[in-house]
């Protein structure tokens, strides 16, 4: 320490120069790597705040739904139909076979279909 003081002025003028403008670059520089995880902070958020009213929209849609299932017995008769394949008492079934292997059909097989013939009981 003695030696720094016994130093000349000028000597000592530059190191504080030089010591301030290192802080200098230090905060500078902090305060960048700040903003940079400001801005990525602020987009995540917004990216959320996206997702979350995408969900909201998805809920609302789904309670709609549910609401009309629990007051509409015509559309679930036709989704357990359509859906589920199940018939009626007195309807008529048919059963298709299931397709070659590269014949690239577009339903499942086995599915029934209202107003066909029903499978022999044996």
């Amino acid at each position: 320490m003695t030696a720094f003081v016994d130093a000349p002025r000028p000597f000592r003028r530059h190191f504080v120069v030089l010591a301030v403008l290192a802080l200098l670059a230090l905060v500078v520089a902090a305060g960048l790597k700040s903003r940079q995880d400001l801005v990525a902070a602020r987009a995540r958020e917004t990216a959320l705040r996206e997702k979350i009213a995408a969900t909201r929209e998805r809920v609302e849609a789904l309670d709609r739904r549910i609401a009309r299932l629990r007051k509409d017995p015509v559309l679930l008769e036709t989704l357990a139909r359509e859906e589920l394949g199940f018939v009626k008492p007195g309807d008529v079934v048919l059963l298709y076979p299931e397709p070659a292997a590269g014949a690239g059909a577009t339903e499942a097989s086995g599915r029934l279909t209202a107003g066909a013939a029903a499978p022999p009981k044996p």
